[in-house]
């Protein structure tokens, strides 16, 4: 088909159905818009299989959307759009990142132990590490000491800002592919260096219960980032049936989402690691409001999510939201 000529000939019946998304309609009005605009719509749906996107769809795309708008009256107001993301949409992103999640987060815990295992075993690569009363003073003092040494509000919001930016660094720049790897290699290798230096002290025990109440739902957030970081690598590598620009685009769209959730979950191990990791509470009670927060996120993650999956959810915006998508046989 001939974008060209087909604009030629539907240039009249568009414009009239612009007109008619601008004007006031009495009955006889109304139902020509829907004429006009079902008409338009086969146009465009035409013009999306034969050419592709092109500058004669999108001048059609818009003029549906106002004539939809006319149709339809106002969008979605910010409470329904509000209540429609926590409800559908971020819980079907994360629902799509579970197993890519589950791999990091064993391939995670595999370095820290490994890391920390083969450094711990030979005093030699100790020594490598700093002179024996600085590292003594760090298994003895500065380690439980960092979650203290600053009030509560100011490290909470410290820990939060930090963690919200490594976690939004691997959800935008996992279009390489490398970034979010490199950021979870680099993290797991430090904190094995620490494992490695409190096992020599023998206070691998402190290090699991200051680790343990924030951490569980901390790293399982960054490690979901990653997740999502690497999908969007994967989205314009292996697009399937859609272009690479299209499948880049619906992902991307679809791991914004995640990024904005990952910033409340974050929000809520900052909670947890400024005002009672390092606080006289029961190591139980501490560990237990850590593995309360990681219980609710996957179920949130996992029952919530796989509800709004099987409904037909990806956590992308929905067709009136992102456009009309292009049309394929077959």
């Amino acid at each position: 088909m001939d974008a060209d000529a087909l604009t030629d000939a539907r240039r009249a019946e568009w414009e009239r159905l612009e007109q008619l998304s601008r004007a006031r309609l009495d009955g006889a009005g109304v139902d020509e818009l829907i004429v006009r605009y079902r008409a338009a719509s086969a146009d465009l749906a035409e013009l999306k299989t034969s050419v592709g996107e092109s500058p004669q769809g999108a001048y059609l795309s818009t003029i549906l959307v106002r004539a939809r708008l006319r149709l339809t009256g106002a969008s979605d107001s910010i409470l329904t759009q509000t209540a429609r993301f926590f409800s559908s949409q971020l819980p079907a992103a994360l629902y799509r990142l579970r197993w890519t999640t589950l791999i990091i987060a064993v391939s995670f815990i595999a370095i820290v132990v490994g890391t920390a295992a083969w450094i711990s075993s030979d005093p030699a690569l100790i020594a490598t590490l700093g002179p024996p009363d600085m590292l003594e003073q760090y298994a003895d003092e500065s380690f439980t000491g960092y979650y203290t040494e600053n009030p509560a509000a100011a490290f909470m919001g410290m820990v939060w800002t930090n963690n919200a930016w490594i976690a939004l660094q691997c959800v935008l720049f996992g279009i390489t592919g490398l970034w979010p790897i490199q950021v979870l290699v680099q993290n797991a290798m430090g904190l094995g260096i620490s494992g490695a230096v409190m096992v020599a002290h023998d206070k691998v025990d402190v290090m699991i219960l200051y680790i343990l109440p924030h951490g569980l739902l901390e790293m399982t957030s960054i490690f979901v980032a990653a997740a999502a970081g690497l999908h969007l690598f994967w989205s314009w590598v292996a697009p399937g049936h859609r272009s690479r620009g299209e499948s880049l685009a619906a992902e991307g769209r679809a791991l914004a989402t995640v990024a904005i959730g990952l910033v409340f979950s974050l929000f809520a191990s900052g909670l947890i690691e400024g005002f009672i990791t390092g606080w006289a509470l029961p190591w139980p009670l501490k560990i237990g409001i850590g593995a309360a927060a990681l219980a609710a996120f996957l179920i949130y993650m996992v029952v919530i999510g796989g509800r709004a999956h099987r409904r037909g959810e990806t956590g992308d915006l929905i067709e009136y939201e992102a456009g009309t998508p292009r049309l394929l046989a077959g």
